[in-house]
């Protein structure tokens, strides 16, 4: 029976790729005795609730190896046909060309880029062990399951993969097991050409469990042995080195010319002769085949029902926790959370990354689902708070405070296995110039529909004397332009409350929260109902403007000042905490606060990247920043009351005997 499976998916995977004449039939063929004994006989499933809280996870981390989940996702249940199998890369098909999680049921995380799917792994597992610790009790273990990834030399070889996996052992994840496929082959030919470290040293000296299995083409013995040792190891993370041989029974085995492209007929016809297999037949599944794996969903349904009657019981005799955990995994806010979140008054001055801290107090308190952390800028980010309930450790799981150490592309790529696992709503921070490092894992929140808080703080040239590497300049307008991002540079204390209110009421979106280390005064305009519009009037002019100045965070309250050196001249100032909400509001809103026929001057400490959608000019940055004291910084820049006024007489001047373009109508 292993045989029979085991090649049957391997010329399925083979012909799904065939059928596409694009993709990757290597992995898949190498790969195919792994994914046998772990759909097979290990995990536990059910393709009729692919949502089950304790089913076991799975991450296909070399994710263009996909052809190979698409194959026992159909062989096993899932809403999976051969239709979708013969559709493969092909447009809105089921069976994209990287693992996609917001598209195929069954896939848990979208693992296109190499290294992120292992990390958002780490994150499951980080998730699996605070949820356990949270809510099983003796006798109801709710979270008990195993986190389970496959990955390649590629993945290995990622910068992310390393600061992840670091952590994994640090935290001593013992429900996390890896799978390595060392196939010894990646695009450009051998590993020998640039991978030659003992890759189980190091992860041993991660403080990882290894095993090694010398023959994974054929020695499924080996494979279940090996699972079952990890299984047993519950104080490390586990990564099993299996030998296999890419493209197995392949003409071109072994080589990188079946890494990337599909076999050929003629090829793959070779392989199901060599397999007794009936080269005419395409898509085939043997019905022996199909009973094996069907037989494996039926008794993970069984194991499903089993635990629905325990969470039941659970329930009668933990009814607060189990009521909890139902709210939570719902994605349901508390009752009052909105109305909870803190009030400013007018003139209160402080930094809007304190005033981010005093809404991360009310938050922790309120919002238990809320795992919290800092990559090693804790103090700076404003992040910790007693409320947490201290930190995420081995011997603390339930603690909610992460310690992501200075990693801050895994902290992304972690938040995002976090956010995946369903019931957690994870926020993480850094300075606003190291999205640069994690820029990899955000764009998979927004593009995968993570709700992921990323509190960036230290968010302009106001940094002052740390220089041009520590000064975000060009962040803000990339972001931006990354869909499904949420970017919030809120002005005060109040505008931050309304930030973090929109973000909570974001549940496919991700957020990134831009705030300042340098204080800024609490204006008398400032609203936090109004955030929920992206950009409304701070400060307005008795008649009609003459002149409309629109600002950002700490620039709001510069244009404020500037407006009163503008005498004579009726100015309007605009807030604009959110681009993209506001892109979102109907037209007779956007008008509402840019009248036809006005000219608009922007202020953003930040590129004039963007800027040219709703305004005419721009007083912004589009070089590198300087090393000197932040007043220094942002006067010899241009940040002052009267050159944005200079600015303004300008722009006013320029328009005098011209017509004012209009910005806000688009023809589509």
């Amino acid at each position: 029976m292993d045989e029979l499976c085991i090649n049957n998916i391997r010329v399925l995977a083979a012909d799904t790729v065939q059928g596409a004449n694009s993709g990757h039939p290597g992995a898949p063929m190498g790969c195919a005795p792994m994914a046998h004994v772990l759909f097979g006989e290990t995990m536990n499933f059910d393709p009729s609730d692919d949502a089950w809280p304790n089913r076991d996870r799975f991450v296909l981390s070399n994710g263009h190896a996909c052809a190979l989940q698409y194959t026992m996702l159909h062989l096993c249940g899932y809403s999976l046909s051969v239709d979708d199998l013969k559709n493969f890369r092909q447009l809105d098909s089921k069976t994209p060309g990287h693992p996609e999680c917001h598209m195929t049921s069954g896939v848990e995380v979208s693992t296109g880029p190499l290294g992120q799917g292992i990390s958002n792994a780490v994150g499951m597992a980080m998730a699996r062990a605070h949820m356990a610790a949270r809510f099983n009790r003796p006798g109801f273990p709710i979270f008990d399951h195993q986190v389970f990834a496959i990955c390649g030399d590629g993945c290995l070889q990622e910068g992310v993969a390393a600061e992840a996996c670091s952590l994994a052992g640090h935290l001593k994840l013992g429900s996390l097991t890896v799978l390595y496929d060392d196939n010894e082959i990646q695009i450009d030919g051998s590993t020998d050409l640039a991978f030659t470290e003992d890759v189980l040293k190091r992860f041993e000296s991660y403080g990882w469990h290894t095993i090694t299995v010398t023959r994974g083409d054929v020695d499924t013995g080996a494979l279940r042995k090996a699972l079952a040792e990890a299984r047993g190891v519950t104080d490390k993370p586990t990564l099993i080195k299996i030998r296999t041989t890419i493209g197995y029974g392949s003409s071109k085995q072994g080589t990188h010319a079946v890494h990337g492209a599909a076999l050929g007929d003629d090829d793959i016809a070779g392989v199901k002769k060599k397999f007794g297999m009936d080269p005419s037949k395409r898509y085939f599944v043997d019905p022996r085949v199909k009973a094996h794996y069907e037989a494996a969903a039926k008794a993970g349904a069984a194991k499903r029902a089993q635990w629905a009657r325990t969470v039941e019981a659970y329930g009668q005799k933990y009814p607060a926790e189990a009521k909890e955990l139902a709210r939570r995994l719902a994605g349901k806010l508390p009752e009052n959370l909105i109305d909870s979140l803190p009030a400013f008054k007018a003139g209160d001055k402080n930094a809007t990354r304190s005033y981010s801290g005093k809404v991360l107090e009310v938050l922790a308190k309120s919002m238990p689902e809320i795992l919290c952390g800092s990559a090693d800028l804790s103090p700076s980010n404003k992040t910790n708070n007693p409320g947490w309930g201290g930190d995420f450790q081995a011997s603390s799981p339930n603690g909610r405070y992460l310690r992501f150490g200075v990693r801050e592309h895994a902290m992304a790529a972690i938040c995002n296995g976090l956010h995946a696992y369903g019931g957690i709503l994870p926020a993480c921070a850094t300075f606003l110039t190291f999205t640069g490092y994690a820029l990899g894992g955000m764009r998979v929140s927004a593009l995968s529909g993570h709700q992921v808080f990323y509190v960036m703080t230290h968010d302009s040239i106001g940094v002052g004397e740390d220089g041009p590497t520590h000064q975000p300049i060009e962040h803000l307008a990339t972001l931006r332009a990354t869909p499904n991002m949420l970017v919030m540079r809120p002005c005060d204390g109040n505008e931050t409350s309304g930030a973090y209110a929109v973000a909570l009421s974001k549940r496919h979106s991700p957020t990134t929260f831009a705030l300042s280390r340098q204080k800024v005064v609490t204006l008398a305009g400032s609203s936090a109902a109004k955030v929920a519009k992206g950009g409304y009037v701070i400060d307005d002019c008795e008649q009609r403007p003459q002149l409309v100045i629109v600002g950002t965070g700490t620039e709001v309250g510069l244009c404020v000042e500037a407006k009163k050196a503008l005498s004579g001249v009726h100015v309007r100032v605009v807030s604009m905490p959110c681009i993209e909400i506001f892109a979102e509001q109907p037209l007779a809103y956007q008008r509402t606060v840019f009248p036809s026929g006005v000219p608009v001057l922007s202020v953003e400490a930040g590129s004039t990247f963007g800027w040219g959608r709703y305004a005419h000019a721009q007083v912004g940055i589009d070089t590198f920043g300087k090393s000197a004291p932040g007043g220094d910084v942002l006067r010899h820049f241009g940040f002052t009351p009267s050159n944005v006024a200079l600015k303004a007489q300008k722009l006013l001047k320029f328009y005098e005997s011209r017509a004012v373009p209009e910005l806000l109508e688009r023809p589509f």
